[in-house]
């Protein structure tokens, strides 16, 4: 099995610690999410299962190896942290080449990657005429080109127009369904939500969680239901009988916390009122993220009052 174990990891720098004892581990065949503030230690983690940085203590192993001790990285390992990393005076192509010959990769190999990437058409122009989302097509081009049992991208959606943001959405899920480790790091809650399948959080260099995604989410956001009916007093005064928080919105619709769908049914058509709609409203990731994080952000910005 080809997963990453990073285990009591911790790295420091001067008197600060980016990495605080981080333990967790990344399986194959799913997608994990890695999440957290600025600052949180993301980047700096995945720098050392790739082995730029030697942390202070612990390991980060992938495969139980090192990276520094893999045959051939690229073959183990694809990663995409910079889409700047490819020379600006170089083709595409050439740069895939030159990364290919250093790992023994055949250059048909490259061909299949580009096309792959949607870069083919422009694989004999020079890189720095590329668009940041060009820059990042490449990047994930590179992380390919070994077909690679392990895979880290950090931010692959960045510079991404709407329809690179679904390609990359469908391309993590098919690695995930081939069994291959996908570790992906992104601010987007709600494109994160669109693909991940479990999520680690980081919060000051620390893991806060490391939970399937739907069951963080209910772990952090209470359920809710929204409830429409034509004669508002009564259902109001049925919820709080019976021990429900509820409020009104402006258009009629009812909303409440700590409830579901079944239960309120049950209990409108015992009573007789006459409901025009009932929905669940489920928790999002972002909202459970932000629950979880509030007091983690390295950088925050004043909170505006709402208006009453």
């Amino acid at each position: 099995m080809t997963s990453i174990d990073v285990q009591d990891l911790t790295k420091e720098y001067g008197t600060g610690r980016a990495v605080d004892r981080l333990t967790f581990q990344v399986l194959p065949g799913r997608v994990t999410g890695f999440l957290g503030p600025n600052g949180a230690g993301k980047s700096t983690t995945m720098r050392l299962v790739l082995g730029l940085d030697r942390p202070t203590s612990g390991t980060a192993t992938v495969g139980g190896r090192p990276y520094a001790a893999l045959h051939e990285p690229l073959r183990q390992v694809g990663a995409l942290l910079d889409a700047r990393a490819a020379h600006g005076s170089r083709t595409a192509r050439a740069h895939l080449r030159a990364l290919a010959a250093s790992n023994r990769i055949p250059d048909r190999r490259v061909d299949e990657v580009l096309e792959e990437t949607g870069l083919a058409s422009v694989a004999r122009r020079r890189v720095k005429t590329y668009s940041l989302g060009m820059r990042q097509r490449l990047g994930i081009a590179a992380a390919l080109l070994g077909d690679p049992p392990v895979v880290l991208l950090d931010e692959p959606s960045n510079g991404l127009d709407p329809e690179g943001i679904i390609w990359i959405r469908e391309l993590l899920r098919r690695l995930a369904r081939e069994g291959r480790t996908v570790l992906v790091s992104s601010h987007l809650m709600n494109e994160t939500a669109s693909f991940a399948d479990q999520l680690v959080v980081l919060g000051r260099g620390r893991l806060l969680a490391d939970l399937p995604m739907r069951e963080f989410i209910d772990a952090r956001v209470q359920p809710r239901v929204r409830v429409r009916t034509s004669d508002g007093a009564v259902l109001g005064a049925l919820l709080a009988r019976h021990g429900y928080e509820a409020a009104e919105a402006e258009d009629g619709r009812w909303t409440v916390r700590h409830a579901r769908v079944a239960d309120i049914g049950r209990l409108a058509s015992d009573a007789g009122v006459s409901i025009l709609e009932l929905a669940a409203e489920e928790g999002t990731l972002e909202q459970a993220y932000l629950d979880l994080t509030a007091a983690e952000a390295e950088f925050t910005t004043p909170t505006q009052p709402q208006e009453a």
